[in-house]
Protein backbone atom coordinates (compact mmCIF):
# COMPACT_ATOMS: atom_id res chain seq x y z
CA UNK A 1 0.00 0.00 0.00
CA UNK A 2 2.89 1.99 1.08
CA UNK A 3 4.56 1.75 -2.82
CA UNK A 4 1.18 2.59 -4.43
CA UNK A 5 1.02 5.49 -2.65
CA UNK A 6 4.32 6.95 -2.97
CA UNK A 7 3.89 6.25 -7.02
CA UNK A 8 0.83 8.12 -6.90
CA UNK A 9 2.58 11.24 -4.92
CA UNK A 10 5.31 10.63 -7.91
CA UNK A 11 2.96 11.61 -10.83
CA UNK A 12 0.76 13.76 -9.04
CA UNK A 13 4.22 16.12 -8.13
CA UNK A 14 6.31 15.52 -11.39
CA UNK A 15 2.44 16.08 -13.58
CA UNK A 16 0.08 17.88 -11.97
CA UNK A 17 -1.73 17.85 -15.59
CA UNK A 18 -1.39 14.38 -16.35
CA UNK A 19 -2.58 13.39 -13.00
CA UNK A 20 -5.15 15.50 -13.34
CA UNK A 21 -6.08 14.58 -16.43
CA UNK A 22 -5.98 10.99 -15.16
CA UNK A 23 -8.78 12.01 -12.63
CA UNK A 24 -10.85 13.41 -15.66
CA UNK A 25 -10.76 10.24 -16.77
CA UNK A 26 -12.03 8.59 -13.84
CA UNK A 27 -14.81 11.49 -13.33
CA UNK A 28 -15.98 10.43 -16.72
CA UNK A 29 -15.94 6.73 -15.92
CA UNK A 30 -18.19 7.26 -13.22
CA UNK A 31 -20.62 9.34 -15.09
CA UNK A 32 -20.80 6.83 -17.76
CA UNK A 33 -21.72 3.70 -15.18
CA UNK A 34 -24.42 6.82 -13.87
CA UNK A 35 -25.58 6.49 -17.48
CA UNK A 36 -25.34 2.46 -17.71
CA UNK A 37 -27.40 2.51 -14.78
CA UNK A 38 -30.15 5.12 -15.47
CA UNK A 39 -30.10 5.39 -19.65
CA UNK A 40 -31.45 1.50 -21.28
CA UNK A 41 -30.30 2.97 -24.94
CA UNK A 42 -28.36 0.51 -27.07
CA UNK A 43 -25.85 0.08 -29.45
CA UNK A 44 -24.83 -2.81 -31.27
CA UNK A 45 -26.58 -4.93 -29.02
CA UNK A 46 -25.10 -3.47 -26.24
CA UNK A 47 -25.77 -0.67 -23.69
CA UNK A 48 -24.36 2.52 -25.44
CA UNK A 49 -22.85 3.40 -22.07
CA UNK A 50 -20.30 0.53 -21.70
CA UNK A 51 -17.73 1.14 -24.65
CA UNK A 52 -17.12 4.71 -22.87
CA UNK A 53 -16.66 3.22 -19.75
CA UNK A 54 -14.01 0.72 -20.64
CA UNK A 55 -11.96 3.24 -22.56
CA UNK A 56 -11.93 6.34 -19.49
CA UNK A 57 -10.98 3.30 -17.33
CA UNK A 58 -8.62 2.19 -19.64
CA UNK A 59 -7.44 5.66 -20.55
CA UNK A 60 -6.82 6.30 -16.82
CA UNK A 61 -4.50 3.51 -16.29
CA UNK A 62 -2.10 3.83 -19.60
CA UNK A 63 -1.94 7.38 -18.52
CA UNK A 64 -1.18 6.96 -15.14
CA UNK A 65 1.36 4.54 -16.01
CA UNK A 66 2.85 6.53 -18.61
CA UNK A 67 3.22 9.51 -15.92
CA UNK A 68 5.08 7.16 -13.27
CA UNK A 69 7.08 5.48 -16.76
CA UNK A 70 8.59 8.73 -17.44
CA UNK A 71 9.78 9.40 -14.38
CA UNK A 72 12.59 6.86 -14.67
CA UNK A 73 13.86 8.49 -17.79
CA UNK A 74 16.79 11.06 -17.78
CA UNK A 75 14.78 13.86 -19.10
CA UNK A 76 14.96 17.33 -18.57
CA UNK A 77 11.92 18.73 -15.90
CA UNK A 78 10.69 20.78 -19.40
CA UNK A 79 11.38 17.83 -21.70
CA UNK A 80 8.91 15.64 -19.31
CA UNK A 81 6.05 18.32 -18.99
CA UNK A 82 6.29 18.63 -23.22
CA UNK A 83 5.63 14.78 -23.60
CA UNK A 84 3.22 14.45 -20.66
CA UNK A 85 0.83 17.19 -21.97
CA UNK A 86 0.97 15.97 -25.43
CA UNK A 87 0.21 12.14 -24.64
CA UNK A 88 -2.40 12.93 -22.08
CA UNK A 89 -4.00 15.47 -24.13
CA UNK A 90 -4.34 13.68 -26.94
CA UNK A 91 -5.56 11.13 -25.43
CA UNK A 92 -8.08 13.16 -23.59
CA UNK A 93 -9.88 14.43 -26.73
CA UNK A 94 -10.23 10.87 -28.34
CA UNK A 95 -11.80 9.43 -25.34
CA UNK A 96 -14.07 12.63 -24.99
CA UNK A 97 -14.92 12.01 -28.42
CA UNK A 98 -16.06 8.18 -27.42
CA UNK A 99 -17.66 9.65 -24.69
CA UNK A 100 -19.84 12.36 -27.22
CA UNK A 101 -20.31 9.81 -29.14
CA UNK A 102 -22.20 7.28 -26.82
CA UNK A 103 -24.10 10.18 -25.36
CA UNK A 104 -25.54 10.95 -28.91
CA UNK A 105 -26.09 7.09 -29.31
CA UNK A 106 -23.94 6.70 -32.19
CA UNK A 107 -20.40 4.53 -33.32
CA UNK A 108 -17.50 6.56 -31.86
CA UNK A 109 -15.22 3.68 -34.26
CA UNK A 110 -15.74 3.08 -38.03
CA UNK A 111 -19.06 5.74 -38.16
CA UNK A 112 -18.77 7.53 -41.84
CA UNK A 113 -22.36 8.19 -41.30
CA UNK A 114 -22.17 11.21 -42.14
CA UNK A 115 -19.47 14.09 -42.48
CA UNK A 116 -19.23 15.23 -38.93
CA UNK A 117 -18.63 11.67 -37.57
CA UNK A 118 -16.08 11.05 -39.81
CA UNK A 119 -14.58 14.19 -38.48
CA UNK A 120 -14.68 13.10 -35.45
CA UNK A 121 -13.22 9.02 -36.25
CA UNK A 122 -10.25 10.85 -38.39
CA UNK A 123 -9.34 12.89 -35.98
CA UNK A 124 -9.36 10.11 -33.32
CA UNK A 125 -7.08 8.11 -35.66
CA UNK A 126 -4.48 11.50 -35.99
CA UNK A 127 -4.60 11.02 -31.91
CA UNK A 128 -3.93 7.13 -31.42
CA UNK A 129 -1.09 8.03 -34.59
CA UNK A 130 0.52 10.65 -32.29
CA UNK A 131 0.47 8.56 -29.37
CA UNK A 132 1.81 5.41 -31.00
CA UNK A 133 4.88 7.85 -32.55
CA UNK A 134 5.58 8.74 -28.81
CA UNK A 135 5.85 5.00 -27.66
CA UNK A 136 7.93 4.29 -30.71
CA UNK A 137 10.08 6.99 -29.04
CA UNK A 138 10.34 5.61 -25.80
CA UNK A 139 11.45 2.35 -27.36
CA UNK A 140 14.65 4.46 -29.04
CA UNK A 141 15.15 6.30 -25.57
CA UNK A 142 14.53 2.85 -23.42
CA UNK A 143 17.53 1.13 -25.60
CA UNK A 144 19.80 4.20 -25.81
CA UNK A 145 20.02 5.50 -22.16
CA UNK A 146 20.00 3.95 -18.92
CA UNK A 147 16.86 4.22 -16.85
CA UNK A 148 16.32 4.97 -13.07
CA UNK A 149 15.63 1.43 -12.62
CA UNK A 150 17.07 -2.23 -12.01
CA UNK A 151 17.91 -3.39 -15.43
CA UNK A 152 15.35 -6.16 -15.40
CA UNK A 153 12.76 -4.13 -15.06
CA UNK A 154 14.07 -1.36 -17.63
CA UNK A 155 14.07 -4.55 -19.77
CA UNK A 156 10.33 -5.17 -19.23
CA UNK A 157 9.56 -1.83 -19.59
CA UNK A 158 11.40 -1.75 -23.31
CA UNK A 159 9.27 -5.09 -24.01
CA UNK A 160 6.31 -3.57 -22.80
CA UNK A 161 6.57 -0.90 -25.18
CA UNK A 162 7.63 -2.66 -28.22
CA UNK A 163 4.57 -4.82 -27.94
CA UNK A 164 2.24 -1.68 -27.01
CA UNK A 165 3.03 -0.56 -30.58
CA UNK A 166 1.95 -3.89 -31.63
CA UNK A 167 -0.90 -3.56 -29.72
CA UNK A 168 -1.81 -0.49 -31.81
CA UNK A 169 -0.85 -1.99 -35.21
CA UNK A 170 -3.77 -4.42 -34.26
CA UNK A 171 -6.12 -1.33 -33.85
CA UNK A 172 -4.93 -0.66 -37.27
CA UNK A 173 -5.88 -3.85 -38.87
CA UNK A 174 -9.26 -3.06 -37.30
CA UNK A 175 -9.64 0.23 -38.85
CA UNK A 176 -8.67 -1.17 -41.89
CA UNK A 177 -11.56 -3.71 -42.16
CA UNK A 178 -13.35 -1.07 -40.39
CA UNK A 179 -14.73 -3.71 -38.26
CA UNK A 180 -13.45 -5.44 -34.92
CA UNK A 181 -15.00 -9.18 -35.38
CA UNK A 182 -14.06 -11.63 -38.15
CA UNK A 183 -16.37 -13.80 -40.09
CA UNK A 184 -19.56 -11.95 -38.95
CA UNK A 185 -20.67 -8.17 -39.00
CA UNK A 186 -20.02 -6.46 -35.50
CA UNK A 187 -22.49 -6.65 -33.03
CA UNK A 188 -24.03 -9.91 -31.90
CA UNK A 189 -23.84 -12.04 -28.57
CA UNK A 190 -20.17 -11.03 -26.84
CA UNK A 191 -18.81 -11.51 -23.08
CA UNK A 192 -20.24 -9.49 -20.38
CA UNK A 193 -18.71 -6.01 -20.09
CA UNK A 194 -15.89 -7.08 -22.70
CA UNK A 195 -18.29 -7.52 -25.56
CA UNK A 196 -15.72 -10.07 -27.30
CA UNK A 197 -17.59 -12.32 -29.80
CA UNK A 198 -18.42 -15.48 -28.65
CA UNK A 199 -19.79 -16.47 -31.76
CA UNK A 200 -16.70 -15.37 -34.35
CA UNK A 201 -13.10 -13.89 -34.36
CA UNK A 202 -12.38 -10.98 -32.33
CA UNK A 203 -9.60 -8.08 -32.57
CA UNK A 204 -10.25 -6.27 -29.72
CA UNK A 205 -8.93 -9.68 -27.10
CA UNK A 206 -5.33 -9.05 -28.97
CA UNK A 207 -5.56 -5.77 -29.09
CA UNK A 208 -6.43 -5.19 -25.29
CA UNK A 209 -3.36 -7.93 -24.27
CA UNK A 210 -0.98 -6.01 -26.60
CA UNK A 211 -1.94 -2.09 -25.06
CA UNK A 212 -1.85 -2.87 -21.26
CA UNK A 213 1.45 -5.00 -21.80
CA UNK A 214 2.91 -1.75 -20.66
CA UNK A 215 1.51 -2.21 -17.32
CA UNK A 216 1.90 -6.78 -17.26
CA UNK A 217 5.23 -7.26 -18.12
CA UNK A 218 7.15 -4.11 -15.86
CA UNK A 219 4.48 -5.76 -12.96
CA UNK A 220 6.08 -8.79 -13.92
CA UNK A 221 9.29 -7.96 -13.58
CA UNK A 222 9.30 -5.98 -10.26
CA UNK A 223 7.51 -8.81 -8.63
CA UNK A 224 10.15 -11.70 -9.94
CA UNK A 225 12.73 -9.37 -8.26
CA UNK A 226 11.60 -9.53 -4.85
CA UNK A 227 11.01 -13.09 -5.23
CA UNK A 228 13.84 -14.50 -7.21
CA UNK A 229 16.77 -14.07 -5.27
CA UNK A 230 19.15 -14.89 -8.01
CA UNK A 231 21.64 -13.02 -10.26
CA UNK A 232 20.57 -9.41 -12.35
CA UNK A 233 20.97 -11.66 -15.53
CA UNK A 234 19.14 -14.27 -14.72
CA UNK A 235 16.16 -11.92 -13.49
CA UNK A 236 16.78 -10.22 -16.80
CA UNK A 237 16.42 -13.53 -18.71
CA UNK A 238 13.37 -14.76 -16.52
CA UNK A 239 11.88 -11.18 -17.63
CA UNK A 240 12.73 -11.53 -21.48
CA UNK A 241 11.27 -15.18 -21.24
CA UNK A 242 8.14 -13.70 -19.74
CA UNK A 243 7.56 -10.98 -22.18
CA UNK A 244 8.38 -13.48 -25.08
CA UNK A 245 4.95 -15.69 -24.10
CA UNK A 246 3.12 -12.75 -23.56
CA UNK A 247 3.60 -11.84 -26.87
CA UNK A 248 3.34 -15.30 -27.91
CA UNK A 249 0.11 -15.27 -26.64
CA UNK A 250 -1.04 -11.89 -28.04
CA UNK A 251 0.17 -13.60 -31.31
CA UNK A 252 -2.21 -16.40 -31.03
CA UNK A 253 -4.93 -14.48 -30.05
CA UNK A 254 -4.61 -12.57 -33.23
CA UNK A 255 -4.12 -15.68 -35.22
CA UNK A 256 -7.56 -17.04 -33.43
CA UNK A 257 -8.91 -14.16 -34.39
CA UNK A 258 -8.29 -13.84 -37.82
CA UNK A 259 -9.30 -17.79 -38.15
CA UNK A 260 -13.44 -16.32 -37.35
CA UNK A 261 -12.92 -17.90 -34.11
CA UNK A 262 -14.36 -16.15 -30.92
CA UNK A 263 -11.83 -16.45 -27.78
CA UNK A 264 -14.51 -18.14 -25.62
CA UNK A 265 -17.20 -19.62 -27.39
CA UNK A 266 -20.41 -19.96 -25.45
Amino acid sequence: MKSIKNIIHTVKTSSPILYGIVILHLLMAVGCFIGLLVDDRTLMGINVWIKPLKFTISGAIYIFTFGYLITLYPFSTKKKNIINNINSWTLLLEISIIVYQAARGVQSHYNMSSAFDGMLFAAMGILIGINVLIMVFFIIETLRLRLKTPRPVQWAILMGWIIIVAGSWIGGQMISQVAHTVGVADGGAGLPILNWSTVAGDLRVAHFFGLHSIQIIPLFAVWLSKKWNTTTRNQVIGVVLFGLLFAGWIGFTFYQAKQGMPFIKL
